[in-house]
This record gives C-alpha cells, sequence and structure tokens, in this order.
C-alpha cells in the first residue's frame, strides 16, 4: 500500500483525540450551564446546548470535508481566501448586526454568523503562503512590511466593529514571525514597552520616569558593555521616558471608557463588585469556591442560578472551576497544553515551509486564546470577551477553530508527498 492511499493511516490520531475531548468536555460544560438534571433531552434545540451539539455534527463534518480535499488546494488558494474573509469584514461594517457593542455579525434568519472568527485561519493562511516563498527573508524590511500588513488588515478591520478582544488576538503572530527570523529583541521591546504601559497607569507617569533614569543609571555604572554601548544606552532610555510620556493621554483618549474601567479594576485601582467587576468578581468567587474536586456535575449553586454572566462563552471556564474545581480546571489546562505542544511537535516535523509556518500560526493563536480567556476569567487580565477554543459556546467560534486546526491536520497527514 502507498503512502498516499494509506492516508487515513498518515493522520495524526493524538491530535484528533484532543480535539475530541476538549469539544466533549465543553459541551458537558455547557449543558451543565443550562441544567440541573441529566433529565434534560440533549437534541433541544432551544437551549444552548442543543444548538452547540448542531454546531458540532457540522463542524465535524466541515473537518471531515477538509481532510478529504486535497492538500495544495489550501496554499494554492491562500490568497483567495485572505481576500473574501476580507471582503466579509468590511461588508459586516454596512450589513451587519451589532450585538453587545460589536457591529460584527451577519444575521441570515435564526442564524448568526461572525466573519471575525474566520479571519484567523485566512489571515494563517496567507501569512504562511507570503513567507513561504522562495525570495523571503524576515531580515528584510520589506518582508516585515508585508507581514505586517497582512496581519494588521484584519485586525484593523475587526477594530473598526468595535471588536477590541477579536483584534488583539492578532498580537499572537508575533510568535510566528519570531519563529520564522524575527529579530527576539523585537519581542522584548514589546514586553518592556506593555510593562512600562501598565507600571505608568498604576504609579504615574513622575515616579516611573525617576524609575527608569535610576536604573539606567545602574545599569550604566555596573556594567561595561553599557558603557561601551552608550549610544544604544542612550536611546533605550530617551524611548522609553517618551513612552511613558505618552500613556496617560493615550489611556484617557484612545482607550474606551469601559476599557479603562477594566483595566483600573484589574490593576486594583477602583472597585465596582456591582457594576464593570462584577463578571470578574462572581467568576473568582465561583471558581474558588469548587475547591479540590468541586461541588459535582449539575451542582455548581453559582452557575445553575446564573450568578456569572456569559458563564457558556467567555467565562465558561467558571463552571469547570465550581463543579470540578482544581482538579476539573487543571484536567482542562492540560488538555490544552497537550494539543499545543503536540501540534509545535507536527510542524517541527513538516518538510514544507508552509506547513510549518501554518502549523505555528495555529499554535499561536490557539495559546493566545487558551491564556487570555482563562486569565482574565480569573481576574489577571483585562475583559475583552475572546472564547476558549473549541469549549465555550458558539457555532462561529467552534466552526473557526475547527477550521483552522483541521487544515494543518490534513498538512501534516500529507507530509510524507512533499519532496525536500
Amino acid at each position: 500500500m502507498s503512502k498516499r492511499d494509506n492516508f487515513w493511516g498518515q493522520i495524526d490520531w493524538i491530535t484528533v483525540f484532543l480535539f475530541l475531548a476538549l469539544v466533549v468536555y465543553g459541551w458537558m460544560s455547557i449543558y451543565s450551564a443550562s441544567e440541573t438534571s441529566l433529565s434534560a433531552p440533549i437534541f433541544d434545540f432551544s437551549k444552548r446546548y442543543g444548538k452547540q451539539l448542531l454546531w458540532i455534527g457540522m463542524g465535524l463534518f466541515l473537518a471531515f470535508i477538509i481532510l478529504l480535499i486535497d492538500a495544495k488546494f489550501f496554499s494554492s488558494f491562500a490568497y483567495i481566501f485572505y481576500f473574501l474573509v476580507m471582503l466579509s469584514l468590511i461588508a459586516v461594517l454596512v450589513f451587519g448586526k451589532t450585538v453587545a457593542g460589536s457591529r460584527s455579525w451577519f444575521q441570515i434568519s435564526g442564524f448568526a454568523l461572525q466573519p471575525a472568527e474566520f479571519a484567523k485561519f485566512a489571515t494563517a493562511l496567507a501569512l504562511a503562503k507570503y513567507l513561504s516563498k522562495l525570495q523571503t527573508d524576515m531580515h528584510r524590511l520589506k518582508t516585515k512590511m508585508i507581514a505586517f500588513v497582512i496581519i494588521a488588515l484584519p485586525a484593523l478591520l475587526i477594530l473598526m466593529q468595535n471588536d477590541t478582544g477579536s483584534a488583539m488576538v492578532y498580537l499572537a503572530f508575533i510568535l510566528v514571525l519570531y519563529r520564522e527570523g524575527l529579530s527576539g529583541w523585537i519581542l522584548v521591546v514589546g514586553i518592556i514597552l506593555s510593562v512600562l504601559f501598565i507600571i505608568t497607569i498604576k504609579f504615574g507617569e513622575l515616579y516611573v520616569g525617576m524609575g527608569i533614569v535610576a536604573i539606567a543609571l545602574l545599569l550604566l555604572a555596573l556594567f561595561r558593555v553599557f558603557r561601551r554601548q552608550w549610544k544604544v544606552w542612550l536611546t533605550g532610555l530617551l524611548v522609553s521616558l517618551a513612552f511613558v510620556s505618552v500613556v496617560d493621554f493615550s489611556f484617557q483618549h484612545i482607550l474606551e471608557p469601559h476599557q479603562r474601567v477594566r483595566i483600573q479594576i484589574m490593576l486594583g485601582m477602583k472597585q465596582d463588585p456591582h457594576g464593570a467587576g462584577y463578571n470578574v468578581n462572581q467568576a473568582k468567587i465561583a471558581i474558588g469556591s469548587g475547591g479540590l474536586t468541586g461541588k459535582g456535575y449539575l451542582k455548581g449553586m453559582l452557575t445553575h442560578n446564573h450568578f456569572v454572566p456569559e458563564q457558556s462563552t467567555d467565562f465558561i471556564f467558571c463552571t469547570v472551576g465550581e463543579e470540578r474545581g482544581f482538579i476539573g480546571s487543571a484536567l482542562l489546562v492540560l488538555l490544552f497544553l497537550a494539543l499545543l505542544v503536540r501540534i509545535v511537535m507536527l510542524a517541527e516535523r513538516q518538510r514544507s515551509a508552509f506547513s510549518r509556518i501554518y502549523g505555528y500560526a495555529v499554535a499561536s493563536l490557539l495559546f493566545f486564546h487558551f491564556t487570555v480567556n482563562i486569565a482574565m476569567t480569573m481576574g489577571l487580565f483585562p475583559v475583552v470577551g475572546i472564547p476558549l477554543p473549541f469549549f465555550s459556546y458558539g457555532g462561529s467560534s467552534l466552526w473557526g477553530f475547527t477550521i483552522l486546526l483541521f487544515i494543518f491536520i490534513k498538512q501534516d497527514a500529507n507530509r510524507m508527498n512533499v519532496l525536500y
């Protein structure tokens, strides 16, 4: 039997199993967030768990179709996918429906579709297609600029829909660029500026500026390398001070009022347990009440009395924390970590640059969603409203992530047919 004939044997079933485990675990949590008894019919499509079953079935059908399509199809039509999704992001600004303040949904009869969820896999395909070209070199300014445009365009269109959380997800592609040769200093500078932004909001420009000068002078006095590279030292000092000086203006005039409040609550600068901080406060109470083993399936008091808003979508981790406790929450985290590690392992064994880059894009997007969603639920990150992949309720989200993952599973299954 040839490798091509043995295609189904080439599929990485470990990844498929981890995907199915997360989907089933997620559906059980959605069911628990809606019902208090196992006697309720699971095919009740008036309930969220019933609708999610429908989305799961259609998602599995999409996954099956993707596995049947020739792997070269996705690289050949990568730019076309990207173009069509960008058109949909523009169209939703004109014809879309506003939900929770974001104009990001197409309403078709009783069915709603969010194009932003499909823009992730389209952007991943386009970026992988561009960076895999033989003449592409991440050390060239032209390459960096074009890659930046590919990533920034959907992010800006989504930002125009007033969906900041979904737009932030595109920061994850920086990890892909880093794997392909982007200087690590860019990542370091980005992290430093992010830290400066947070501590400046917390402590004010004057104190942070004084701290920067003190640290810079200390480095200059203790390490000879900073004296030899005094121009770099001085540039870093001036850039840091300039950045700190505009933080307050940016915070007050660029961010929306609700975004400012969420950041202030996260930093402990403001207490609003019955207003903007209600979701996070209730979420932490629900998670903490679960203890080590949880209250038991379908026995979460806070979950079933709807004390936590959005408990089957963005805050679904609360249901896991309350009913399954630390052990159940740890299992969920381990499932995600296992999936991420597996995807990176598969990406590294790819024979084509396109498949490798796309694989890292999949891992980076899932990592960002997983980390930010759980962190915001626990009050470690401002509430930005992004779902937990394969777990949160929602057809667009589930389908988008399923397509994203199974395109890579298809690429990996076809790797033996790629010539070096």
